[in-house]
């Protein structure tokens, strides 16, 4: 008796494992863009839900963060 009930609860421990999420797959295909492109897409996008995050310094002095803050923050809008 005791092995059946083992069995059944290391089943049903299986079956409720396998109704988990799935893994998240990322929203955009950013392969081939520069780090500080990816930085700024990350940062605009976050920022497009709610309080602004940016590093001013870099969205002023390089245009890669800048173009990819910008695009960022355009498509999580």
């Amino acid at each position: 008796m005791r092995a059946s009930r083992w069995i059944g609860c290391m089943l049903l421990a299986a079956l409720l494992a396998a109704c988990g999420t799935p893994a998240q797959q990322p929203r955009f295909n950013l392969a081939g863009y520069s780090a500080a492109f990816k930085r700024g897409h990350a940062d605009g996008c976050a920022s497009a839900g709610g309080a602004q995050r940016r590093d001013e310094r870099q969205y002023r002095d390089d245009a890669d963060y800048m173009m990819g803050w910008n695009d960022g923050h355009s498509a999580c809008k």
